[in-house]
Parts: structure tokens; C-alpha cells; sequence
């Protein structure tokens, strides 16, 4: 078995982002750049009325000033004025390039078409978005990598950009094995269970933004074999759900195997999943998670996550970390890493009760995990542990 450091390390040593392609804008949501964006235009591109109000000359501050124009947003007139003038303006306008300062229109009085100014704290370019003070044209308007969220789109639908460059996300199928499955909705035999791992592991593929491939397969070599076979041949991730360990009826090794599956770990010193796979293909990642439904959500946030984030191009890899003082005392064996589920009010973290590797109770409860080393066999209250946030909590 290696350890949980090494199996992270051999993740991101084997995994790389896939092929790049132009796509639409508003298509590109959870994706990453693959090239750094260039700020075609400034933003903004002219001198910009922060609000509703007059322009004028700073310099000319202490006088009145005649009112001779209003100017509106979307106005594209060039207006001519004279330093000695003012004009109405509202927020979003194109302030004339004699003027240097908006003053707010509460702050002010019209008395026989001339302003009267009455801020006192109005400073020289006051209530005014100057050309560029957002983004320089030709500047980096964002780095290679970034990843693409709602506020990434309009800022490069500010930029007037419909295109972008970005790696591709995996196509993904989940097979699930085992004869003892049933899915929800049916009526429950003697020995049988409802399956939940591919519709949690749906779930949190759909939060990163893929929609995966369901695959039920029974325990029989053939099938467990095809299965593998097709799902290679037409993907870029395998994630397979039970079947991984040494039982009569686990076939998914000897499935990867006879796939031509070259494996880069099994099994790791960690509690819970013990008994995971990572390997590949030329074409193909392909990851055997535990059958146990809370070994298996914790090793798609260790590892799997990691591999989906590498392939789209993410330059971060782990859960977000903080170190906060634990609320109990903690007894632990020496031997292997544990993952304990738990939820923090970023205060202090509580380790939850219900910690079995089947049980999805306390991971429904859970914002986080406490990551504690194999060498470590007692925590003192209140003793900083590090805590890895749950993403989609």
C-alpha cells in the first residue's frame, strides 16, 4: 500500500489537461482558460459618469457654472465644451474630455441655469471611471488556467469577446457492480440493497459541470469486462463503483487487466477507502472506488476531483485547507490516514458520529474533513487540525 501523499503525488505525475477548443462564451461555465485572455479594448473605453449629476473643471470649482448640455447614457454625440461650463450627466455617460470631475446632483443647486456646488469633500476626479481604470487595452486581461464562473463571463462579455480558448471536459461514465442492487423506486427482496453511489456520484460530477454515464453491471466476468471495454472506448474517465477488492465476486481488477489497464496504484493507507485503484489507458483515466458509498464520496474528493480538475486545465488541485481547533478530544489506531467526515462554523470543527465507511447519514451532515495523518493516535481539544472543506456544502 502507499501512502495517501504518494497516491496524490502519482495522480497528478499521470494526469494532464485534454485537447483545447474554441467555444461560445456563454457555453464555457465551470471550464478553464487554455490561453491567457488579451484585453482587446479598454475598459472603459471613455471616461464614464459614475452617477447621476453635472460635470465640470475641477479647477473652476468655486464658480458657477452655466448648464449648457445634458448628455445621457448611450448618448455617442461628441460633446464640445468650454472649462468654464457645466452639462447634466447621468450614471454611465460619456464625460467631454474638458472635464474632470461629476459631482453628485444632491449635492448641488440650479439656480437660473447656472450649478451651484456644495460638496465639500468633492475631490479632482470625483464620481468619474476613467478610461482604462478597469482594463488597459493589449494588458492580461485574464491568466491561462482561470477558471470560467458567471462574473468571468460578463467581465469578458465586457471585453466584447464571444470566443474563448478552453481545454475540454472529460467525458465520464460510472459503472456500478453488483447483483445485490436495486434501483430506488423498487420493491427491496431479502439480501438486496438500493444502489446510491451513481446517483451521489452523478450528483457531484454535476456540480463540476459533467453530465456522466450511468452503467449497472452485474457480477459476472463477461459483463463486468465489456462493460469496461466500451466505456474506455468512448471516454475519458471510468469511474467504476465497487467490485475492487479480493472477494469471489470482484471482478472489476481482473476487468482492467484484460482491458489493457496499466495500473499506477492499488490500495492506500487510508480510512476510509482502503481499496483504491487508479490506472490508464492511452486514451482513458479510470478509477475503482470503493463499493462502500461514504469510502467511495471520499475518495471521488481526494482523488477523482483532483483528476477532473487537471484535465480541464485547473492550476488548483486540493480541497481548500484551513487548521481550527478540534471541540473534542480524538483517539485514533497508528497505521493508516482518516478521513473523518465533520462540519465546522469556521470557529471550530466537530468530528461527526456515524464515521463507518458505509454510512451517508453524517456525510449528509458534513461541510468538511478532518485529515489526520497515520502516525498521529490522539488530538487534544481544542488542538489545530486541518480541516479540508467540503466544495459543494
Amino acid at each position: 500500500m502507499i501512502s495517501v501523499e504518494e497516491a496524490k503525488t502519482l495522480v497528478n505525475q499521470n494526469v494532464f489537461p485534454l485537447s483545447q477548443v474554441e467555444i461560445n462564451v456563454d457555453d464555457a461555465l465551470g471550464l478553464y482558460l487554455a490561453k491567457a485572455i488579451i484585453a482587446p479594448i479598454s475598459v472603459p473605453s471613455f471616461n464614464q459618469s459614475a452617477m447621476d449629476g453635472y460635470a465640470f473643471s475641477f479647477e473652476n470649482i468655486s464658480n458657477q457654472f452655466p448648464i449648457v448640455e445634458e448628455i445621457a447614457a448611450g448618448d455617442t454625440r461628441i460633446v464640445e465644451v468650454k472649462p468654464t461650463q457645466a452639462v447634466r450627466i447621468f450614471t454611465g455617460s460619456n464625460v467631454p474630455n474638458s472635464f474632470d470631475t461629476v459631482v453628485m446632483q444632491e449635492l448641488t443647486e440650479v439656480v437660473d441655469g447656472k450649478l451651484i456646488i456644495k460638496d465639500e469633500g468633492l475631490k479632482l476626479g470625483g464620481n468619474i471611471r476613467f478610461k482604462g481604470s478597469q482594463i488597459k487595452k493589449g494588458s492580461i486581461a485574464l491568466e491561462k488556467g482561470t477558471k470560467i464562473n458567471s462574473a468571468t463571463i460578463g467581465f469578458l462579455s465586457t471585453l466584447g469577446i464571444t470566443k474563448v480558448n478552453v481545454y475540454k471536459s472529460p467525458r465520464v461514465t460510472i459503472i456500478a457492480t453488483g447483483d445485490e442492487l436495486v434501483k430506488p423506486g423498487k420493491k427491496l427482496e431479502v439480501g438486496q440493497i438500493y444502489e446510491s453511489n451513481t446517483f451521489m456520484l452523478k450528483a457531484a460530477l454535476n456540480k463540476m459541470n459533467i453530465n456522466p454515464t450511468i452503467v449497472l453491471v452485474e457480477d459476472n466476468k463477461a459483463a463486468t469486462q465489456k462493460a469496461v471495454s466500451d466505456a474506455i472506448a468512448n471516454n475519458e474517465l471510468l469511474i467504476l463503483s465497487g467490485g475492487i477488492s479480493v472477494g469471489d465476486y470482484d471482478f472489476v481488477k481482473e476487468a482492467l487487466e484484460l482491458n489493457g489497464v496499466k495500473e499506477i496504484f492499488y490500495r492506500v493507507k487510508q480510512k476510509p477507502g482502503k481499496p483504491l485503484y487508479f490506472g490508464k489507458t492511452k486514451n482513458c483515466y479510470l478509477f475503482a472506488l470503493p463499493g462502500n458509498p461514504a469510502a467511495a464520496l471520499t475518495c471521488f474528493y481526494q482523488y477523482v476531483r483532483i483528476s477532473i480538475n487537471k484535465m480541464k486545465g485547473s492550476k488548483t488541485d486540493n480541497l481548500a485547507q484551513l487548521n481550527l481547533p478540534i471541540d473534542k478530544a480524538l483517539i485514533k489506531k497508528e497505521g493508516r490516514a482518516v478521513f473523518y467526515k465533520a462540519h465546522t462554523d469556521f470557529k471550530s470543527v466537530s468530528i461527526l458520529e456515524g464515521q463507518g465507511s458505509d454510512i451517508l447519514k453524517s456525510f449528509a451532515l458534513a461541510n468538511c474533513f478532518v485529515y489526520v495523518k497515520p502516525d498521529v493516535t490522539s488530538i487534544n481539544k481544542n488542538e489545530l487540525v486541518e480541516v479540508q472543506l467540503i466544495e459543494d456544502v
